[in-house]
């Protein structure tokens, strides 16, 4: 841990303690994060979020979407995440109505050494412009300390920035309200250098949002959330300009299966390999405007669409097998006599387990790495009323036992530590598997 100097405003300084997270999905997993937009500067990949927090009467809209401030999370690996702490807040910004809460979705970019942070908000002064607009906070690294620019963007109404820069240099900046608008930015990057326009040829049914922009090969791919049912569904269209027209090419995400009814992405290429970021409401089942963030990868055909992408709990990244390994994060899971839900239902921050309640019951973990040295013993931290038998096996459920681990009843939570009977070293998937009826519940399990 290291401690970060994070200005607030002009004159305001705090002193945060950076937080190192060890993440699945959601990626982050001590507070409330969405609408991620991830960008990879230098040998990093930084994550900018919105941040819900839950309305209180005076403290925002009950029962709405609740944001004040934003933070910044950075990871050299997909799997450890670093929380950089909070970059601007809403009362350190002069043209921002103080009790607004209404700090949705964010963007950052880099330029001429420069970091030029873009997010929406609602104005003090409703006499240049009425409901959102979208100002600019500039830092000279990408954790800050961020500066808010005095005023917001002259000539954009709307919210969800994002901004692109062209291989020739100009720079665009992208919104949303009603229709998603494009325009040129000035060098500076806080200025419009055109008129806003409306992009073409994209859905005109149903809600469109939290436009994002990329190209690849030539391609320039519009993606935006849209609301082609009752909940979004993140979709694109494709041009060669950068301001269209576009054509409806495909979906990349369908609708949440439990009805989150939002969801808000960025999509990365990171050490050769896609990402695509994007939200939902994991901690609060029940509340779908406290969202959390997630990751997963990304892959295209050989014409330059899009694979539909399926959300997973695995999410990206490597884990080594000498930290605590979630299997309730699973990268699969058998049928029948396998679960998961969460430790505590009223402090859902600390996270879920896996419950394993019948013979040949399974759990699934990919990406783990067992590196070269030797590694000797594996622990479980497992609590069974009635007793129960586990087996560490990697590559399939039915491959190589590592380990047969014998779990004593209790009732409480108690970590069994047994040697390995061998070892493989390098990469492997990890299973968790049940050897008989009785239930075991599976909070983590990690090697040494």
């Amino acid at each position: 841990m290291r401690n970060h100097i994070i200005m607030l405003g002009l004159q305001v300084l705090l002193v945060i303690i950076a937080t190192r997270l060890n993440a699945q999905n959601p990626l982050i997993r001590d507070q409330f994060t969405a609408d991620p937009s991830a960008r990879v500067f230098g040998d990093r990949v930084y994550v900018y979020p919105s941040h819900d927090i839950l309305a209180t009467e005076g403290r925002g809209r009950v029962g709405w979407f609740c944001m004040e401030d934003y933070h910044v999370f950075s990871s050299s690996n997909l799997t450890d995440w670093t929380d950089h702490g909070m970059i601007v807040h809403q009362n350190s910004v002069p043209w921002v109505r103080p009790d607004s809460y209404s700090m949705w979705a964010p963007d950052c970019i880099y330029r001429n050494g420069k970091y030029y942070f873009y997010f929406p908000t609602m104005p003090k002064d409703t006499s240049r412009v009425r409901g959102f607009t979208i100002g600019v906070a500039i830092a000279e690294k990408p954790e800050g300390p961020f500066v808010p620019q005095p005023l917001p963007i002259d000539g954009v109404r709307g919210i969800d920035p994002n901004v692109f820069i062209d291989k020739d240099g100009q720079a665009y900046l992208y919104w949303s309200q009603g229709h998603i608008y494009g325009a040129k930015l000035k060098e500076n990057m806080v200025e419009l250098a055109s008129g806003p326009v409306v992009l073409g040829d994209l859905p005109n049914k149903g809600l469109k949002e939290g436009p994002y922009l990329f190209e690849r090969n030539g391609i320039y791919y519009m993606t935006y959330p849209h609301v082609e049912n009752k909940t979004e569904r993140l979709e694109y269209a494709t041009g060669n300009n950068p301001l269209g027209p576009f054509k409806i090419t495909g979906v990349i995400m369908d609708e949440s299966p439990v009805g989150c009814w939002t969801n808000h992405h960025s999509i990365i290429q990171f050490k050769e390999q896609w990402y695509l970021f994007y939200h939902h409401n994991d901690y609060s089942p029940a509340f779908d405007k406290a969202r959390s963030i997630r990751a997963d990868s990304l892959f295209f055909n050989a014409d330059g669409t899009i694979r539909k992408v399926v959300p997973t709990y695995r999410g990206i990244g490597v884990t080594k097998a000498n930290t605590q390994i979630q299997t309730d994060r699973y990268s699969a899971i058998a049928d029948k006599g396998a679960s998961i839900a969460f430790l505590d239902t009223a402090q859902k921050f600390q996270g879920w387990k896996t419950i394993l309640e019948g013979a040949g019951a399974w759990v699934q973990y990919n990406n783990v790495d067992f590196g070269k040295k030797k590694l000797r013993s594996v622990t479980a931290m497992v609590q069974s009323p009635n007793g129960g038998t586990l087996q560490i096996r990697i590559n399939d459920s039915e491959g190589p036992v590592l380990a047969e681990m014998q779990v004593a009843a209790a009732g409480k939570w108690q970590p069994v530590k047994i040697p390995l009977l061998r070892f493989e070293p390098d990469l492997h998937n990890l299973f968790v598997v049940s050897k008989d009826n009785n239930r075991i519940e599976i909070d983590w399990t990690g090697f040494e």
